[in-house]
């Protein structure tokens, strides 16, 4: 494995150098690394929304890329810092269900180490800085050809971030809102393949007690500030407001109730 591709999602924003300063330490270690920017606007400790950054990513890299991911709510704690493979990809992070909804719809978990060989990190090491001190140069030595279990021991007991799953009625999908992305589009927990199993030329779907109508092919379907239905590039069906904000909209965000109807 010999200079892949190295991603990094954080919810570190971009006014503090943060993020610079781990792309130093990885390009110190490893000058020919590619580093791709997935997103560093997070919602702060919200590990949900870096989970499904990651889960709805993943497929769009070619196999042999590393996921560095810092939601890390946990830092200078006892939970631990991990690496983990999978039969595509690598993540380096915390071990807080991070990267557990990647593992689970791409593929499954081959095998996971606990970090704790410090040769390989930064020192001293701080304990508000894992990402530089930590994640960063692990990543960079796995991408020289490291081998995982240098980092330190196999572990099998990962921690787990469970989805919420949509309840499936004869007639009806009972499912909620998962995410809010930058438009204030709401993203739910149920995906078109669910949507697939019904005849979805007759459906409804319903928002907090609002029909809004069957699916749309596009956001501009509707006139400039109504609502509609589409199932968005994540493949699961959102919420949204053409030219306006289905959040705000709608008084809704993660946890609010949608109802489709058939």
């Amino acid at each position: 494995m010999k200079s892949p591709i190295v991603t990094l999602t954080t919810d570190f924003g971009y006014v503090a150098p943060w993020t610079g300063v781990m792309k130093g330490v990885m390009l110190s270690i490893n000058p020919a690394l590619v580093i791709v920017d997935l997103t560093h606007e997070v919602p702060p400790q919200d590990i949900m929304s870096g989970a499904l950054a990651l889960a709805d990513s993943l497929p769009f890299f070619p196999p042999g890329t590393i996921h560095v991911a810092v939601v890390d709510p946990g830092v200078g704690s006892k939970r631990r810092p991990i690496v983990v493979k999978t039969a595509k990809s690598y993540f380096v992070g915390p071990d807080n269900g991070l990267f557990w909804l990647a593992i689970e719809r791409w593929g499954g978990l081959e095998k996971s180490w606990r970090i704790t060989n410090q040769e390989f990190l930064l020192h001293p090491v701080s304990a508000t800085f894992h990402g530089r001190d930590i994640f960063a140069p692990v990543a960079a030595h796995l991408s020289r050809g490291v081998r995982p279990d240098d980092f330190g021991p196999e572990i099998d007991d990962l921690e787990n971030l469970l989805l919420p799953r949509p309840l499936l009625k004869e007639k009806k999908i009972l499912g909620e809102v998962i995410g809010v992305d930058t438009f204030g589009n709401l993203i739910t927990n149920i995906t078109s393949e669910i949507l697939r199993s019904y005849d979805t030329q007759k459906l409804t779907v319903t928002i907090n007690g609002i029909s809004i109508g069957g699916l749309s092919a596009a956001y501009s379907d509707v006139p400039a500030g109504n609502a509609l239905a589409i199932v968005g590039s994540s493949d699961r069906l959102e919420i949204a407001c053409f030219r306006g904000s289905a959040a705000g909209h709608f008084d809704a965000g993660r946890g609010t109730p949608v109802e489709v109807n058939f």
